[in-house]
């Protein structure tokens, strides 16, 4: 964790330690929000929602946690939570879903700077949505065993 986070949250100064929370867990938790929901649009709602769980949550954080881990819970759960509401129209297992096809479009068609982590990438479309997680988040977050498994 960022010290200049840490020390604002010691010393109470919440506002302070979230516009520092903000720019570093921003690509992070919408990439986690994304491979959960697989729509761009969607992930964007999820992670804008998840700060503001964290904005309101601050002042409560003990750090009986890391910072990181607890913020990925709330992305894991504010995401869950959206997906639940999302089943009941769509089914991701249908290969004819739109949302479906952009997700498979989206790996697809992704930047070829990394050609590892495309392929990464499109074979993780085959694990289950769990394995996923715990895959994005070990290899691609660079988690270790312990965060991931106490995210997920």
């Amino acid at each position: 964790m960022d010290p200049g986070i840490e020390e604002h949250l010691a010393a109470g100064r919440h506002a302070r330690a979230f516009d520092l929370v903000v720019p570093a867990y921003r690509d992070r938790v919408f990439r986690l929000a994304y491979s959960i929901l697989r729509d761009r649009a969607a992930a964007e709602d999820a992670a804008q929602e998840t700060f503001v769980r964290v904005w309101k949550a601050l002042p409560g954080f003990d750090g009986r946690a890391a910072l990181g881990t607890w913020i990925y819970a709330i992305t894991r759960n504010t995401s869950l939570m959206e997906l639940r509401k999302r089943r009941s129209t769509v089914s991701f297992d249908d290969p004819y879903s739109l949302e479906a096809q952009h997700a498979a479009a989206s790996i697809a068609t992704g930047p070829a700077d990394d050609p590892e982590r495309d392929n990464l990438l499109r074979l993780l479309e085959a694990l289950p949505a769990s394995q996923q997680q715990a895959v994005r988040l070990f290899y691609l977050e660079e988690r270790s065993y312990d965060a991931v498994a106490e995210a997920l």
